[in-house]
């Protein structure tokens, strides 16, 4: 019982920090200083030393320069009628689909997460414009709104990912790679979205009411409302696979194309930049200081022996590889019913991540099955951050919404079963480009 005492005790006081209502970065401040000085037996200016080294190295590394640089690009994006322009330049792109304008909920997800990296983001934004859209043609609202929720993750997967740049720093493995590997499960999400969505429309016409049907000359023309995103993608990613930039530098060119396009667009104010501003300082703010929080918490378990008491607890089960990633991923979807994605990944990295290289898997592929799980998160109340941007933005209720995304959690949770059955659909890609 001695082998499980040290990782008890950590989980049940951080639980219980959580349930009293502490900030999460307070929460893993709180439990770290504690867990050093009473299991430790360090005094109070030792373990002030390791948290002001720790905390600093891990808040001033290069890599995490792009968050608010990526925030702060998205935010400017959302201000503007990219959005609007995304959707019409979809629309005469999948109206001979069964499920016409809903497969522009999925193309237009997919292409702003491309160029966000926020879950939340990409769903307010793509939200604004469909949902009022897609109601008065008479489309099946559950239908909208849960295909909108669940490729709204897409957010997580789709590079540059907020989530993936947290995870590459945690781990220490290269974000570039990380972005490469989200690509073909990010693909792969979208076309299962859209087959489901075109099943459905199959049994059931009436959910996509026939519309006008475009021509060619329709098709080429709306490809001009698709040039600004299609262009920052390619400034963004292709700086990156390329080589011609890191990802921090690729967020730089980013932010400075948007801010070029928009200024010639004439649709960025001062008023407007400012704003943006002040969401990435609160959003970056908020997000770094939980980094850092996390790191002194993971240098602190260290200390405490956490993880390697849970990899012997672990490893005395004899689980086999495929039962170990199905237990962690049912503790996962358990965590994203009262965290978010980012708390998650900074609260587990530390103690999970050896355990599955201890395994066999790759810490490049378990990073994008993190992203998948905190994609999960992201559908499942209460704490189901998708679910109450789309509660805020019309009105319906939680329960509602939860029942429109349900078919796309289930989605997601087979193409989660399907990457780990199959790693070389997350490994191939990061292999041929680096």
């Amino acid at each position: 019982m001695d082998i499980y005492a040290s990782a008890l005790t950590v989980f049940l006081l951080l639980f219980f920090l959580l349930g009293a209502g502490l900030w999460l970065f307070a929460s893993f401040l709180l439990l770290s200083v504690v867990g050093l000085i009473v299991t430790v037996g360090m005094d109070l200016g030792r373990v002030g030393a390791i948290m002001s080294q720790v905390m600093w190295r891990s808040a001033s590394a290069w890599e995490l320069s792009a968050i608010p640089l990526f925030i702060l690009m998205g935010d400017i994006i959302f201000h503007t009628d990219m959005a609007s322009r995304l959707f019409r330049g979809l629309s005469p792109w999948v109206d001979r689909i069964p499920g016409r304008l809903i497969h522009a909920n999925i193309g237009g997800c997919t292409l702003f997460a491309a160029i966000c990296g926020s879950s939340v983001a990409t769903t307010a934004t793509i939200a604004k414009i469909t949902v009022g859209e897609l109601r008065q043609r008479g489309y099946d609202q559950n239908l909208a709104l849960g295909s909108l929720a669940g490729a709204g993750t897409f957010g997580l997967m789709i590079p540059p990912s907020i989530n993936m740049i947290i995870y590459g720093v945690l781990a220490e493995v290269s974000i570039a790679k990380m972005f490469a590997a989200g690509v073909i499960p990010g693909a792969i999400l979208a076309l299962s979205y859209s087959g489901y969505i075109m099943l459905r429309c199959l049994l059931n016409p009436s959910l996509a009411p026939g519309a006008q049907r475009a021509d060619w000359r329709d098709r080429f023309a709306a490809l001009r409302d698709l040039g600004p995103i299609v262009l920052l993608i390619v400034v963004v990613l292709g700086s990156i696979y390329t080589g011609v930039a890191t990802p921090s530098e690729s967020a730089v060119m980013g932010l400075l194309a948007t801010v070029v396009m928009t200024l010639a667009s004439r649709q960025l104010t001062l008023c407007i930049f400012a704003t943006a501003l002040m969401n990435t300082v609160k959003t970056s703010s908020m997000l770094l200081s939980l980094m850092a929080a996390a790191s002194f918490m993971s240098a602190a378990m260290g200390y405490m022996h956490v993880p390697q008491d849970v990899s012997t607890a672990i490893s005395s089960l004899h689980l086999h590889p495929f039962a170990l990633i199905l237990v962690l991923g049912l503790v996962y979807v358990a965590l994203g019913c009262a965290l978010d994605g980012v708390s998650m990944m900074v609260m587990s990295v530390p103690i999970v991540l050896p355990l599955v290289v201890a395994a066999g898997y790759d810490p490049i592929w378990f990073g994008v099955f993190l992203v998948v799980m905190a994609e999960l998160g992201q559908l499942t109340p209460p704490i189901g951050f998708n679910l109450f941007v789309l509660q805020g933005m019309t009105g319906i209720g939680l329960s509602r919404l939860s029942a429109a995304a349900f078919p796309f959690f289930v989605i997601t949770c087979l193409v989660g079963a399907l990457l780990a059955v199959f790693p070389g659909l997350v490994l191939w890609l990061p292999g041929r480009l680096f």
